[in-house]
């Protein structure tokens, strides 16, 4: 599990003060690209691989709004990955109450736009997401 902290924006907020839900998508986003750099395989060292992951769906469920100047912490952590398709959880807390929960999955895709099995185009991203998948899995509460 790794985690990302986000700090809302006054203009990320509506006319409520509180947090526009659309941020929310951006939030995880923005944790994705967190975790791809800690894990070291950020989005740039990707494309230069010639390897992108775009978004293939994503769910995300509010349960306490947030307001400007919160501090949201995103846990991330893989919860399932194929080979070919990569989930990742995130759960967005403000000091230890949960203000959102989602997921978002992902593919692999070369150069051409053609989807590829990491194991056989980048074999050191695909040990590292079965070990994560494995210590997420074995350490859940």
């Amino acid at each position: 599990m790794h985690t990302y902290t986000h700090q809302v924006q006054y203009y990320e907020t509506d006319k409520m003060q509180i947090t526009h839900h659309s941020n929310y998508i951006r939030f995880m986003e923005e944790a994705r690209i967190d975790f791809l750099n800690h894990i070291g395989f950020g989005y740039d060292k990707m494309e230069e691989l010639g390897i992108s992951s775009p978004v293939i769906g994503i769910q995300c469920d509010y349960k306490k709004s947030t307001t400007f100047p919160d501090l949201i912490n995103i846990e991330t952590k893989v919860s399932a990955y194929k080979g070919t398709r990569l989930e990742i959880e995130y759960t967005m807390k403000v000091n230890d109450d949960i203000v959102a929960i989602g997921k978002s999955l992902h593919c692999f895709l070369n150069q051409n736009g053609r989807p590829i099995i990491l194991k056989r185009s980048l074999p050191e991203l695909d040990q590292i997401l079965v070990q994560l998948l494995n210590e997420d899995t074995n350490n859940v509460e």
